[in-house]
């Protein structure tokens, strides 16, 4: 036999790749302490946070505005189940995180899409999700963006667009929806 048939099975690696911006990011620098470019490999069984505090967050934002631990990943398998997700957890007490469009409070937690925008203040992280196999280790590829992520992938904006054009705020008066006759 062949050194190549006696090589054991290459085995693919899940990817969490996710993009940053900021509008002022070139100014204040708030992702000085990212690598971006390289792909990082994480244990499987390591909860990932991303805040400001560097002796608790893998991935530090240096930003006052930013909580000492702002939101976690966790990678992890559902039962009877071989596929793997990350569940992203808030663990800011004053800031409401966004993912796609459900708000996030302090400890409230859902799985992360496969592509989805995470937001929280003038933040924006589109995260996207390369299937693997490993059940070791996941890998993270951070990349910086030039421009808004929600702009650029033409996503509807969080504040969605009624059919007639009159502006939602002159309905958020009212605690609940109002059934108007057609012929009216």
């Amino acid at each position: 036999m062949s050194s190549f048939e006696e090589a054991e099975t290459e085995e693919t690696v899940t990817c969490l790749h996710m993009t940053f911006y900021h509008p002022c990011q070139k100014e204040k620098m708030m992702f000085r302490c990212l690598n971006f470019g390289k792909r990082e490999q994480v244990r499987a069984d390591e909860m990932v946070k991303f805040g400001r505090d560097s002796n608790i967050c893998c991935y530090n934002l240096m930003d006052t505005r930013v909580s000492r631990i702002q939101f976690s990943l966790q990678f992890y398998r559902k039962l009877n189940s071989s596929e793997y997700f990350f569940e992203i957890k808030n663990l800011s007490k004053r800031t409401k995180l966004i993912v796609d469009q459900t708000e996030l409070g302090y400890l409230n937690k859902i799985d992360l899409p496969w592509k989805c925008i995470i937001c929280f203040g003038n933040y924006q992280i589109l995260a996207e999700i390369q299937e693997g196999e490993s059940v070791d280790y996941f890998e993270t590829h951070l990349h910086l963006a030039e421009g808004p992520i929600l702009q650029e992938r033409s996503l509807p904006s969080l504040q969605p667009t009624p059919e007639n054009g009159i502006s939602s705020s002159i309905f958020s008066q009212n605690k609940s929806p109002m059934e108007i006759d057609e012929n009216e």
